[in-house]
């Protein structure tokens, strides 16, 4: 897939699929300056695409949680691939969970018609990769039973209407947008409960969302469109929580695998797919679920590398004792305290069992409020601490130990941003190895 325009590389992908060959493709799901650059550089690095993606509660029309819109988020991610020099053409835009998502305390009309603009800005900035999924309830759908799946197959081809309606006039020099459809199980944000097991999709279910959906195409007179749909989401039996994690089951997911190796224009995408090993992303990607989709495990890693910066900064402060610490965690955990939208739901429990989870849990609420001030003024109080004062090998050692490897090797820079940085790099060459990208080699 190297050296290809937008336009090819998703077709060559699910081409190569179709041919035998397991190759595949990450897409990062993050807005995290951190993230992306670390993102941008191993890409660079591998010669290979770099597809990035935005969730509709993070990213729409009215700001998201993030605060920025659509074409807000090209240019913020193009200013970065800019920063590294990063082919424009080897850059790939795609919008994730593209539906009523953000807005399920509305009735269907009033959700529809705002998720039918959100299409319209996707396009307009340029987002060729688009996962129409209308799975969750609206307001006024019936609370006691699951959305009927022929509901969500209709409200899904009248994104795709939008989205083709806006694209001839949106004077983008984008390709027309490949379409992703279905959902997985449970809804995005990582399982909210304790679980036993996670079920994964049966072909049955499957069939009936291809089906079902191609006929709501049809039926809207897109059928050209339905011509650029590449894959479908299921569940194939990863998950994560707040401190458990579900390992691909590879012989489970072995009916879905022969399914979709049957149809001739589709492959599968899997969503939560963080934290699994490596092994296991490879067998997914040769399992034909040939988009991994990866977000809260690199700001997990993000979050891991600068406590473990703050932690050294506490150290060094019996040498420095007039440093001006940056109780970052303190400050994180306070901010999070303060305004605890995007984790009370998420974290449960006692007190502390869920001041815990605010710091350590898998789910990684914590990434919703790095971009607060407050903590971005502790953040760089840390980072300006540790320029100054670079930590020593033996706090290396003691708190980032495969860090440390790299800098006696010196191979790394012994600065809090290239610490930083290699942290999360470690997280995306997992998946630079299972997708075959030919520069990254397995580790020992």
């Amino acid at each position: 897939m190297k050296n290809q325009s937008p336009t090819a590389i998703l077709p060559a992908l699910v081409a190569a699929q179709k041919r035998g060959e397991p190759n595949g493709i990450y897409s990062v799901c993050s807005a995290h300056p951190a993230v992306l650059e670390a993102s941008v550089r191993q890409a660079l690095k591998d010669d290979s695409p770099l597809l990035i993606e935005s969730t509709s509660n993070q990213v729409n029309q009215y700001g998201g949680y993030t605060g920025i819109t659509p074409a807000d988020f090209r240019a913020y991610v193009s200013s970065i691939a800019a920063k590294f020099n990063f082919p424009a053409e080897r850059l790939i835009l795609g919008g994730d969970h593209l539906g009523p998502n953000a807005w399920q305390n509305e009735a269907a009309v009033s959700a529809m018609s705002k998720a039918r603009l959100l299409m319209r800005d996707c396009i307009e900035a340029g987002y060729t990769k688009l996962h129409l999924d209308a799975s969750m309830k609206c307001a006024d759908d019936d609370p006691h039973l699951p959305l009927d799946t022929a509901i969500a197959a209709a409200r899904a081809a009248e994104l795709c209407a939008a989205a083709e309606a806006a694209y001839p006039a949106s004077g983008t020099d984008q390709p027309a947008p490949c379409y992703v459809i279905g959902t997985e199980v449970p809804l995005p944000g990582g399982a909210q409960e304790h679980e036993a097991d996670v079920t994964v999709t049966t072909v049955e279910a499957v069939q009936e969302t291809i089906e079902l959906t191609k006929k709501e195409f049809i039926r809207r007179g897109l059928e050209a469109a339905w011509e650029r749909v590449i894959a479908v989401v299921v569940q194939p039996g990863v998950e994560f929580g707040d401190d458990s994690l579900f390992e691909y089951n590879r012989p489970a997911a072995t009916q879905l695998a022969r399914f979709i190796e049957a149809d001739r224009q589709l492959i599968f995408e899997a969503h939560s797919t963080d934290y699994q090993t490596r092994a296991a992303l490879r067998a997914l990607i040769e399992d034909h679920f040939a988009i991994l989709k990866v977000g809260p495990a690199l700001t997990f890693a993000f979050r891991e590398a600068v406590f473990a910066l703050a932690m050294i900064e506490t150290e060094l402060w019996s040498a420095y004792p007039w440093l001006e610490m940056s109780n970052t965690i303190g400050v994180l955990d306070e901010t999070m305290i303060a305004n605890p939208t995007y984790w009370k739901k998420y974290y449960t429990g006692s007190e502390s069992q869920q001041q815990f989870a605010r710091k350590y849990s898998f789910s990684d609420r914590s990434r919703y409020y790095w971009p607060q001030p407050e903590v971005q003024q502790a953040l760089t109080q840390l980072l300006n601490n540790l320029r100054q004062h670079p930590a020593p090998l033996t706090l290396l050692s003691q708190f980032l130990p495969a860090q440390y490897e790299k800098v006696r090797a010196g191979i790394l820079p012994n600065t809090p941003s290239e610490l930083i940085n290699d942290k999360i790099t470690a997280v995306v060459a997992d998946y630079v190895y299972a997708c075959g990208y030919q520069n990254d080699q397995p580790t020992a």
